[in-house]
């Protein structure tokens, strides 16, 4: 399909085929999606709950403010992620011990074996994406998004 020509200077469309925002969100949508399909059908789990699941992994207890930073996910979406792995037993909910108003969160045995189960399939999909790449090119990727991504 051709471009639309911009008849005037008053329109500037934008080439997204070279819009570097967009290409990093096809290739995020892309490189997510092929992994998805695995746990979604195995576990019923979304994307959203998947992240949840792997930061909790990772930090065993955090709160939901912490996931969400931690995730860079709108917290909407990571409540009602929490709200569901919480329900179907994937996390627990505890009371902090020094501060009764605040929750803290943790992967229950279920969410670890969910967890265990997954997370060999998306290092293995990583492991397959990077191998097209030299180990220049890792290098240097790994430098760009260090640079790109804001602390």
């Amino acid at each position: 399909m051709k471009p639309i020509a911009s008849r005037s200077r008053k329109h500037a469309p934008i080439a997204l085929e070279s819009f570097l925002p967009y290409r990093f969100s096809i290739l995020s949508n892309r490189v997510s999606a092929a992994i998805a399909r695995q746990y979604q059908q195995r576990f019923d789990l979304s994307n959203t709950e998947w992240r949840v699941i792997a930061v909790l992994g990772r930090f065993e207890t955090l709160s939901a403010r912490e996931v969400a930073q931690r995730t860079a996910m709108d917290k909407v979406a990571v409540s009602r992620a929490l709200a569901r792995l919480v329900a179907a037993g994937r996390v627990r909910r505890r009371t902090h011990h020094g501060d009764k108003r605040r929750s803290v969160l943790g992967l229950s045995t279920r969410g670890w074996a969910i967890h265990d189960a997954v997370a060999p399939l998306a290092l293995a999909h990583e492991r397959a994406l990077r191998a097209c790449l030299s180990a220049g090119e890792q290098a240097a990727l790994e430098r760009i998004l260090d640079k790109l991504t804001p602390v």
